[in-house]
């Protein structure tokens, strides 16, 4: 390494115990020898890492990078990839789908950020389930039936994530979907370039596999079948119906202007394949994902020059026609300007799709609020008239003397999503979206007025953009959650209130049990110290459940600088992105993934690093032996001899050791 690459390293460095000038330690020998016989002993303490905190569906993230990385690896023969395969899909069943699509909220979490950079918690993702598709693996089968029928109201993300873990916790499940395909916004609403096809019906049948699950396509709720026929006929209710119609823009001319249409609508043209072309120019009107994918999308797909009134794009967004493929083989390129009232850098877009858009030839435009549709003699859209602007808070402010105009044929608005409730008014929380609770019940019309709107109130649940138009892993998230507690509900007739930090969560306790160490029954009786009994695990706490540990817990000096392995893409140019509709994504190999999991600093849990025991001066801190071992048990403190000094809760990188009580015999 030479010497230049070797400062900026040192430039990226962020973490240092000791600053310029600092020469003398804080007299550390005295304290050890010192420190006298202290009740504070080593506590091993769990908690959720900030990765997982910030993941919308609850990811053990740090338990699958440690499968991965090799700290927690399978038994009875089963490959690393099939075991961290299932510790993912406790969580979210889309592996493959979210590896691709998934923005990544866990990875702006990670505490490694602190270092160098966070850990590609997104590509090891999309490795293991790829790995899991073209290997076949399947979820284990159900072997008890409650003998309860739920109800699932949408195929998408939510409703999916739903009937798969109330199917394996033993319920049967009926999915009504008002489409001719289960997906919902993963299937109509991404392009198929960025989430194949093939993963994703591999992906949905995984759930199907588990058998119990009847699915009833073609079938709109509110329409086919209604509200009082789904309480009469099951135990229990969700509604994951997500926000089928876009909104559009605030501003006078949009109301019946033929080419001013939604992103949703545009979308769901192309990925039913009747939208094969568009308009020569387009402006999209977003900041966020789905204005990206549609502008992406109008690039792909060029113009044609000869169009005839019944083949213009708008009504084919509308429904009122399909493109002909033959008909749109000589296409040209389109010119794509994206609008956002946000700079570019400030944008709700992924980072990388907005990179990747500007590198397709989109024009990104930041700080500028729509004014006005212009239109020509005909009544259709000519221009769309622009002023840019600064945010204050949330709220657009006009700069004077900036308006101008920008020439478009189409006008697309991706601002924003709503829940067509036809039929199911009852359920309407007063904002267009169903009202649910933190246990995704739903609740009282009006967000709490006075009366019960609907009938058996207690078994509906919901989850998804019906309640909270967001990202897909949160949808995920909401059907997992709300399967627990419909689960609940059905078995003990209430919902368990939810933890504080409402994520999957690992226990060690199940651990034990499955490896056959599980502690005796607890006498009840009194007893002084619990370090020899076998009813407890000893010095050992969860808080999980309440913590997310941050980053000035950890020892961050452990860690040296290693960079991130950055998943390698495909990117397209502009002049050869029309009629390009590859993936661009590149996963990783398995030595990658392998490297990549290791950089995971496994904050709020033992990664088995032996600083504890290297640097214990009273050598109390030692390893647990192999037959009392388990993940999160490698080491234990002899409580006789341990004086206190604290060392080995300054040693620890991942921050699982704290300072608590303890005492000998």
């Amino acid at each position: 390494m030479s010497a230049e690459t070797a400062k900026k390293q040192d430039e990226r460095l962020t973490w240092r115990r000791y600053k310029d000038g600092e020469t003398e330690p804080d007299h550390l020998t005295e304290v050890i020898f010192s420190a006298g016989w202290s009740h504070k002993c080593p506590t091993y303490v769990h908690k959720t890492p900030p990765c997982q905190g910030s993941c919308p569906s609850g990811h053990d993230v740090r338990g699958w990078l440690s499968i991965v990385r090799g700290i927690d690896k399978p038994k009875g023969g089963m490959s690393m990839e099939e075991y961290a395969f299932r510790r993912m899909t406790e969580a979210n069943p889309f592996p493959a789908v979210m590896g691709r699509v998934c923005p990544a909220p866990c990875e702006d979490g990670c505490n490694r950020n602190q270092v160098e950079d966070h850990v590609g918690i997104n590509a090891v993702e999309h490795y293991i389930g790829d790995w899991a598709v073209e290997n076949g693996i399947g979820f284990d089968p159900v072997e008890h039936d409650s003998g309860r029928q739920v109800a699932v109201v949408g195929g998408g993300p939510a409703g999916l994530s739903a009937a798969c873990y109330l199917r394996r916790r033993g319920h049967r499940v009926t999915v009504f979907e008002a489409e001719a395909k289960l997906g919902g916004y993963m299937r109509y609403g991404i392009p198929g370039y960025r989430t194949p096809r093939d993963m994703l019906d591999v992906e949905i049948n995984r759930i199907l596999a588990l058998g119990g699950i009847t699915v009833r396509t073609g079938v709109r709720v509110g329409r086919d079948v209604t509200l009082d026929e789904l309480e009469d006929s099951f135990d229990a209710i969700f509604w994951g119906i997500g926000t089928q119609g876009g909104r559009g823009l605030p501003v006078p001319g949009w109301e019946g202007t033929p080419n001013c249409v939604s992103g949703v609508d545009f979308l769901r043209a192309f990925n039913d394949g009747r939208l094969q072309f568009v308009n020569q120019k387009i402006v999209v009107v977003g900041g966020g994902d789905t204005s990206i994918d549609v502008a992406s999308v109008a690039r792909r797909l060029g113009h044609i020059t000869a169009v005839h009134e019944k083949d213009l794009p708008e009504n084919v967004v509308w429904g009122h026609t399909a493109h002909d493929v033959a008909s749109s083989a000589r296409r040209e390129g389109c010119v794509v300007t994206l609008t956002s009232l946000f700079p570019i850098a400030e944008m709700t877009a992924a980072e990388r799709e907005v990179n990747d858009a500007r590198h397709e030839g989109v024009m990104l435009r930041g700080s500028v609020m729509p004014l006005e549709i212009l239109k020509d003699p005909e009544g259709r859209a000519r221009a769309l008239r622009v002023a840019e602007c600064r945010m204050e808070g949330n709220r657009p402010v006009v700069i004077e003397g900036t308006t101008f105009d920008l020439e478009a044929d189409l006008i697309v608005a991706a601002i924003g999503q709503r829940a067509d409730l036809t039929g199911l008014e009852k359920l309407d929380g007063g904002r267009g979206l169903i009202a649910a609770d933190r246990t995704y019940r739903v609740q009282q019309k009006g967000g709490g007025q006075q009366g019960d709107p609907v009938r058996g109130r207690g078994k509906h649940f919901a989850g998804g953009d019906v309640i909270r138009p967001h990202l897909l892993t949160t949808a995920i998230g909401h059907g997992r959650i709300a399967a627990e507690s419909i689960d609940a509900f059905l078995r003990q007739g209430d919902v368990e209130k939810r933890p504080k930090v409402d994520v999957h969560h690992w226990s060690l306790l199940e651990t034990l049990r499955q490896d056959g160490k599980e502690p005796e029954a607890f006498a009840h009786e009194p007893v002084w110290g619990t370090n020899a009994a076998n009813f407890a695990v000893h010095n050992y706490e969860d808080r999980a459940r309440q913590t997310i540990i941050t980053a000035d817990q950890l020892f961050l000096g452990h860690f040296p600088y290693v960079g991130r392995h950055k998943r390698l893409e495909k990117p397209v140019d502009a002049d050869k992105v029309l009629g390009h509709f590859e993936e661009r994504l590149l996963r990783y190999d398995r030595a990658t993934a392998v490297a990549e999991a290791s950089r995971c600093m496994s904050c709020g849990m033992c990664f088995e690093c032996d600083n504890c025991v290297v640097f214990c001066p009273q050598t109390s801190v030692a390893r647990t032996p192999k037959k009392d071992y388990a993940l999160g048990r490698y080491v234990y403190t002899d409580y006789n001899t341990c004086i206190g000094c604290h060392i080995c809760a300054d040693v620890c990188p991942a921050g699982y050791i704290e300072m608590g009580l303890g005492d000998g015999e």
